[in-house]
């Protein structure tokens, strides 16, 4: 978790404070403060994006599998935009074109422009603990299941407030995404 926060740098540090996935809003929210600093001559080089992913919004960190397997579109209110049908997938993981607002606004387009992600533990807890109860499974084997798919380079923090915090103390101003 500290050496992950030692990657912000830059001359504009902003963090985005996600308790909600808002339809992929805060991924928006994240795309536009790169896109607009880059259009008034500030490159990504000197930009630090932090998209912190808590509460309702922690599935858009998990890949298709557990999507499908614990029925996130119904759990969180997903819709598929292709079906319009509670999503078996992550639609901000690897989209279909057209599919999204913008083309980057996605998981993986955020991350190539350096921004970093992370992903609450304590909500990882709290959901997968509820979900293995509707679902009659041990809920110490679905958070590790949930854990073991969440998307490459995203960091689970020991819980999205902290991580809120850190990012601020490492000069990040504060952008409400959910």
């Amino acid at each position: 978790f500290e050496t992950w926060l030692g990657r912000i740098n830059g001359k504009h540090r902003q963090v985005f404070d996600a308790p909600n996935h808002h339809d992929g809003m805060p991924l928006a929210w994240t795309r536009v403060f790169l896109s607009t600093n880059n259009e008034t001559g500030t490159p990504d080089s000197e930009l630090s994006a932090v998209l912190i992913l808590r509460h309702d919004a922690i599935p858009l960190a998990m890949e298709n599998r557990l999507w499908e397997k614990y029925k996130f579109g119904e759990i969180f209110k997903v819709n598929d935009p292709a079906s319009k049908a509670a999503s078996v997938r992550n639609v901000w993981s690897n989209p279909k074109p057209g599919e999204l607002p913008f083309p980057d606004m996605h998981i993986e387009g955020l991350q190539k422009r350096g921004t970093l992600i992370g992903v609450c533990d304590m909500a990882i807890t709290f959901y997968s603990m509820h979900v293995a109860k509707s679902m009659n499974l041990d809920a110490a084997d679905v958070k590790k299941d949930w854990i073991a798919g969440i998307l490459p380079g995203i960091q689970i923090v020991p819980s999205g407030v902290l991580a809120v915090n850190r990012t601020q103390e490492k000069g990040c101003t504060y952008c409400y995404a959910g």
